[in-house]
């Protein structure tokens, strides 16, 4: 870690994608910056995430969309977001995305890619697409950073395998066809040979991928450019200076000083005691799958100063459904279910009355939204996620995953729910049996003809995407017929604050009457989405995050 001096240019008080590309961009600029991060990890929930990175128009986009423009981007979101949150806001982001993606990887070790197909969520709006907008970072060879390896926030155990072993959708199909083919069987023996390998050398595995490698290839960057990083250090006072210039005061009593800004990039109010319960629709949701250290405390310093939360957001927060099981260690797994399982062949959700709600194959934010708008007295919270054998067996259901055999310890703790008929899992779910079996009946002749009569899941190219594409007539669509069926309750999460704190085009802090607050910036979700709580794509809170923190630094360094 690094000694702390008495005073930086500028402070970025978070270590997610946003403030790691605050700080990085900062330091591209010639100024100091140290970056303070509360827990003893680095990367926040973004080291959790999938790290899809929504940045249209980039240089990565033409490569795969071509056809894509500006204001095909504006059109989209105008439709999407509406009134939600500031158009200005989201004209910035689409005017300074692609430079600020290019700045970045001009930098050794940052470096993205686009995929050749990844949907916008809301697929029937126009000016959608299917690919250009959704980048992810490459794989990172996590060897290089020597030291700070152990720095890194490690993913989530669920995501992982062997202990550890971190895998994506590219690797998914191989592990999934080594009996069937030479090729896979290679593939995943060299890929499992090398992790043990990495695992005796430097206690975990170095190929990192997805969030570990966003935050991996930010953090290396980081520190390539000289930017100074502390952890486990809780800041408890800004006392402004004037002229630009705050001094921060740490729970030990030391002191430091940023002459030229403070950006917050800290995660957002999430897992703020009383910004919680407050913001939170009811019953407010007990469970989130984000990293521990967005408290919301360091809100409070700035409200105080006049900062304020935005009152337009269709959402305080972006949801995903959550299932949850009781650790070996005893610490809680929050499983977010976002495309594995919900939209396959031979599942479906249903509530209390044992009918489905929603369309399943929606995004995982819009499921939750569904699932708030029908509750009636704990009527779809919690809401169940149905398979039966055949799906369970090819696809998995939230942490059992595809093809395993042994599924008593998931039963025995009641995470999985099975009986041998839909009446006596509705029994056991202690859900309504006829209801239940209406509802599957309906799903497997919806099955045979490939057309959702109730809800249409599957019509569109985003829906199809996340279904099976060797099954027909609708990849989504599967029939319900192979005993015993299996259940996994399903309850709202929350992943990423939408309600944040205001700022103008900037990224500086404002008060409700317009003026700025001395020398303080705000990225990341501790910013207002410009999303406005709606999710239109994939990746709407890390690209936005990463750009704002480009333009806060910029902004902060005099490079507006």
């Amino acid at each position: 870690m690094s000694e702390i001096a008495a005073e930086y240019d500028v402070i970025v008080l978070g270590s997610g994608a946003a403030g790691l590309s605050a700080a990085v961009s900062t330091a591209l600029l010639g100024g100091r910056v140290l970056v303070i991060e509360r827990t003893e990890f680095i990367g926040g929930t973004s080291a959790f995430s999938a790290a899809t990175t929504w940045i249209p128009n980039t240089h990565h986009a033409a490569k795969v969309n071509p056809d894509d423009s500006p204001e095909n981007v504006l059109n989209y979101l105008d439709r999407a977001v509406g009134n939600h949150a500031p158009r200005a806001m989201r004209e910035v982001f689409v005017r300074r995305g692609p430079e600020a993606l290019h700045a970045l990887e001009k930098t050794p070790g940052i470096e993205f890619r686009p995929r050749p197909f990844h949907p916008d969520y809301l697929y029937e709006l126009e000016g959608s697409t299917t690919c250009g907008r959704a980048l992810e970072p490459e794989p990172f060879d996590g060897s290089l950073l020597g030291e700070d390896l152990d720095l890194l926030r490690p993913p989530i155990p669920e995501f992982t395998i062997l202990g550890g072993m971190m895998v994506d959708r590219d690797d998914i199909p191989h592990l999934l066809k080594m009996k069937t083919s030479l090729k896979s069987l290679i593939y995943s023996l060299r890929m499992v040979g090398k992790y043990y390998l990495q695992k005796a050398r430097y206690g975990r595995g170095t190929r990192l991928l997805m969030g570990n490698a966003l935050v991996g290839r930010f953090l290396f960057a980081a520190r390539k450019l000289g930017v100074d990083m502390v952890t486990q250090k809780q800041v408890t006072a800004i006392e402004p200076q004037g002229d630009n210039v705050n001094r921060l005061v740490f729970a030990d009593g030391q002191t430091v000083t940023a002459t030229k800004g403070v950006i917050l990039a800290t995660g957002g109010f999430g897992r703020h005691p009383v910004k919680r319960i407050e913001m939170m629709p009811h019953p407010h949701p007990d469970l989130s799958p984000a990293a521990p250290g967005h408290t919301g405390e360091l809100h409070d310093i700035v409200l105080a100063f006049g900062a304020y939360y935005s009152e337009s957001a269709a959402q305080p927060c972006y949801w995903s459904p959550v299932s949850i099981r009781q650790r070996e260690d005893g610490t809680m797994a929050v499983f977010p279910h976002f495309v594995l399982d919900r939209s396959k062949p031979g599942i479906l959700s249903v509530a209390k009355d044992g009918k489905r709600f929603t369309n399943e194959s929606r995004s995982y934010h819009e499921f939750v939204n569904e699932m708030y708008a029908a509750n009636k007295d704990g009527s779809h919270i919690p809401a169940y996620l149905i398979a039966d054998a055949k799906a369970l067996r090819k696809y998995g259901l939230g942490m059992v995953i595809p093809g395993q055999r042994n599924l008593n310890s998931f039963i025995d703790e009641g995470y999985l729910v099975t009986g041998a008929t839909l009446s006596e899992l509705a029994g056991k779910l202690e859900i309504d049996a006829d209801g239940l079996s209406t509802s599957v009946a309906r799903m497997n002749e919806f099955a045979k003809t490939g057309v959702d009569e109730d809800f249409q899941r599957g019509e569109t190219v985003y829906e199809r995407g996340n279904g099976d594409a060797s099954h027909g007539p609708n990849p989504t669509l599967g029939a319900l017929t192979t005993a015993p069926y299996y259940a996994v309750r399903l309850f709202p999460g929350d992943i990423g604050a939408a309600k944040g704190l205001m700022t103008n085009e900037n990224a500086q802090l404002i008060r409700q009457d317009g003026s700025l607050i001395d020398g303080l910036y705000a990225c990341g979700a501790d910013m207002n989405s410009i999303m406005g709580g709606v999710y239109p794509g994939p990746g709407i809170t890390i690209g936005p995050g990463i750009v704002f923190g480009y333009i806060a630094a910029h902004t902060a360094m005099g490079e507006e």
